[in-house]
């Protein structure tokens, strides 16, 4: 077209198009509570030392203060045979004053159950280290501490477990890239630019 026009339909919306859907919210993690004679035990024992004991698909955990967690362990190890440390493992969340939930998965082969305790931390907070309650606490709070930077008050032995002891930074945290963290130690280290 010599005019400038453009043809009917070109450049227009359309409005039969559909519009795209907005994003959907985060899930929100729908916990019951979970009431049960271990449940009303720990409760009894703890007090408000324990805020709240839940279940969320059949997994069921205790949230307990950050000084009480190992009471905790080791009342569940002595008193209710939940003799497995199966994990320790952290999450972030950065905007919140208490950054870390601190998650210790406990199991009892007498029981075959499963209980997490998760107590909330905030960044620099040390808690106590479980390996007087479990010895394979001992790596797994080195795992934690690499990926996280949560370190253990009274840890035999804390130090990256995982990653070199010059690595700058934790990778699990949400505050700096992966990339951002490997990339200078593979120039300085391998001498060649990073792969990932």
């Amino acid at each position: 077209m010599a005019d400038g026009l453009k043809p009917a339909g070109e450049g227009a919306p359309n409005p039969a198009a559909p519009k795209p859907a907005p994003p959907k919210p985060p899930a929100v993690m729908a916990a019951t509570p979970w009431d049960s004679d271990l449940a009303r035990e720990l409760k009894e024992r703890f007090g408000d030392r324990i805020t709240e004991t839940s279940t969320y698909l059949g997994q069921n955990f205790i949230v307990a203060k950050p000084d009480s967690a190992i009471a905790v362990l080791e009342y569940l190890k002595l008193e209710a045979d939940f003799d497995y440390l199966v994990d320790i493992t952290a999450v972030d969340w950065p905007k919140r004053a208490e950054r870390f939930d601190l998650v210790y998965i406990i199991y009892s082969f007498s029981r075959n159950e499963r209980v997490r305790i998760k107590t909330c931390i905030a960044d620099g907070f040390q808690p106590e280290t479980a390996v007087g309650v479990h010895l394979t606490a001992n790596w797994l709070e080195r795992e934690v501490f690499d990926m996280f930077g949560i370190e253990f008050a009274g840890h035999p032995d804390m130090r990256r477990i995982l990653l070199p002891e010059e690595w700058q930074g934790f990778p699990l945290r949400k505050e700096m890239g992966i990339l951002q963290q490997d990339q200078r130690w593979v120039q300085e280290n391998l001498g060649i630019e990073s792969g990932q």
